[in-house]
């Protein structure tokens, strides 16, 4: 039973790095928003066109379905846009403005992830156009959070102009204190809520919706995932 699928003044959630058709519908039975699946081959939660094409065939229509890729070209994208049904892609690297645009050309929902140590950095986030815009710290072994915890309090000025998704160090421990300091309209969450990388934790997932439907941040979030 969803917990917090009908409230409309939350952030709304991501989960990502799913690999499990089970764990997937899981994490939307308990009020995600979004699910995203890796691309990148290098990630221990990459996964297949097949694996990927099962968990978004599994869920909900009004479940966004999100691809997460690093430095593809706009042909890759697209052939795996079609051939696992997604609705948004995230795009996680030093990809140019110009895939962003065709992107979006496409009617896609496109996220573009800038860093707080790494490129593009936060500044550049007026060059881009898109639909939404993810905001971690990077600065890891991999593309993407790591893990790592930072001052979300960084994102707070960007929240006010652009949409936001929160990333980075996420758990249910202290997703409160980061939706109070960067006032995002959605998080994304992947190994803080992992058992181990690739595999939920359903307990973890559970308490992480329920502390962020909890979180007053003092607005009314915008709705990111459609």
């Amino acid at each position: 039973m969803a917990v917090v699928k009908d409230m409309v003044t939350r952030p709304q959630v991501k989960i990502c790095g799913l690999t499990r058709v089970e764990e997937a519908r899981a994490c939307v039975e308990l009020g995600a928003d979004a699910i995203g699946c890796v691309f990148y081959p290098r990630s221990p939660r990459h996964v297949s066109d097949q694996q990927a094409r099962d968990i978004f065939r599994s869920l909900p229509a009004t479940v966004c379905s999100v691809g997460v890729f690093v430095n593809d070209d706009f042909s890759t994208i697209m052939a795996k846009v079609k051939r696992c049904g997604l609705k948004a892609v995230q795009l996680h690297s030093q990809e140019p403005v110009e895939l962003v645009d065709d992107l979006q050309k496409q009617g896609l929902l496109v996220i573009k992830a800038v860093f707080v140590k790494g490129a593009p950095s936060l500044e550049l986030i007026g060059s881009f156009r898109a639909s939404a815009y993810l905001i971690e710290c990077a600065g890891g072994r991999l593309p993407g959070g790591n893990a790592l915890a930072w001052e979300w309090r960084t994102a707070a000025g960007i929240s006010e102009k652009e949409p936001v998704i929160l990333a980075g160090g996420l758990s249910p421990e202290n997703v409160s204190q980061a939706i109070q300091e960067a006032l995002p309209d959605a998080v994304d969450v992947s190994s803080g809520v992992e058992a181990v990388p690739g595999r939920k934790d359903m307990d973890k997932v559970k308490r992480l919706i329920e502390a962020v439907a909890l979180t007053d941040c003092g607005r009314k979030p915008r709705r990111i995932f459609q």
